[in-house]
């Protein structure tokens, strides 16, 4: 439990900070007064002023915020130094500058995960990595780590030698001998065709990984890869649910805090790298197009920079009630499809649970 709280914290806190403090930095860097700079929210657990910036820290460690001066339009003075007071370019850059500085967190984790742990290549040992559910080698009762020992009485020392079997046959029952924490077992299962060749057998079982080491400039380039694969498949889901009218497989904060707490308790490197996978989500959600988020922002002040009319009080008034609407929408949603993932894992375990009893 201590160990989910501690990484739920630092995830969130961590890449909402980080995120903010890219909004931090380009404030300071276009000439902009930031009134506070926080890590956490609620009260102050720790303060200081230096300058005209109120440093604290706060005492619920998820994010942070910063505050520039005459972010508020209707309360904008006209100072120089104000938000408002900018070109529409400075204050572009600054909302840029969050999910900017999402995809450098993401990059670096990626690639030091890389560069740390190697990259992952399929062992020819004959054992059991990954099942595949409801497939053969699963409801036999086969489990990772499992070591291939015979398959239909014919030994194999290699992963390869092993495929080779069950690739034959297709469709037929088999046997297969393993050893697990010393003992040695046998089942018997029925092969599947494979989906993607229906003239090869298979049982639904992948090579545990090992891990290579990789040269520093690959790894970098295999991290900024890893950046653009994750943003381009969430695109490409988006625009097939919404193609094919399908509701879109979100997750809320329920889900979120479910995966991290699993990914703490399966290693560091598997933490590591979903923080590099929830900044690239944090990164890429900001930058979409809705009001009140980053990408809201970077719309209007194109908009204003092309028709080169100053946003009014009226219409950020408009926007902002349109922009909480539609992102308390989602943040319902989210929610909800997490509760009835929930719901179903729950009832999947104790449908299982009744077939056992019987």
């Amino acid at each position: 439990m201590i160990i989910s709280i501690a990484a739920v914290l630092f995830t969130f806190g961590l890449v909402i900070f980080l995120h903010e403090f890219g909004h931090f930095i380009v404030c300071r860097l276009s000439g902009i007064r930031v009134e506070a700079f926080s890590f956490g929210f609620g009260p102050e657990l720790y303060g200081r002023t230096r300058g005209s910036t109120r440093y604290s820290l706060r005492a619920v460690p998820l994010g942070g915020y910063v505050k520039p001066a005459g972010e508020n339009i209707e309360e904008a003075s006209g100072a120089p130094d104000e938000y408002f007071s900018k070109p529409w370019y400075a204050r572009l850059a600054v909302v840029f500058a969050g999910p900017m500085m999402n995809y450098l967190l993401a990059f670096s984790l990626f690639s030091g995960v890389i560069l740390v742990v190697g990259e992952p290549a399929p062992s020819n040992e004959p054992v059991v990595g990954d099942l595949v559910l409801d497939y053969p080698a699963q409801t036999a009762g086969l489990r990772s780590g499992d070591r291939i020992l015979k398959v239909d009485g014919a030994g194999v020392a290699t992963w390869e030698q092993m495929a080779g079997i069950i690739h034959g046959k297709v469709g037929k029952e088999i046997s297969v001998e393993y050893s697990r924490a010393g003992a040695q077992s046998v089942v018997k299962l029925t092969t599947r065709k494979d989906p993607q060749d229906p003239s090869r057998g298979v049982v639904g079982i992948s090579p545990l990984p090992v891990y290579l080491r990789v040269p520093f400039f690959k790894g970098l380039n295999m991290g900024l890869y890893q950046c653009w694969y994750w943003t381009a498949f969430t695109v490409k889901s988006l625009y097939a649910n919404i193609h094919k009218h399908e509701r879109p497989d979100l997750a809320g904060p329920i889900g979120i805090v479910n995966i991290v707490s699993k990914a703490a308790h399966s290693g560091l490197g598997d933490l590591v790298f979903l923080i590099a996978l929830i900044s690239v989500a944090v990164g890429f959600f900001n930058l979409l197009p809705i009001p009140l988020l980053d990408g809201g922002w970077i719309v209007l002040y194109l908009f204003e920079g092309v028709s080169r009319r100053k946003l009014s009080a009226n219409i950020m008034k408009y926007v902002n009630v349109a922009g909480m609407a539609l992102l308390m929408s989602i943040f319902l949603f989210a929610t909800y499809s997490d509760i009835v993932r929930i719901k179903t894992a729950h009832d999947a375990k104790k449908a299982a649970r009744a077939m056992e009893i019987k």
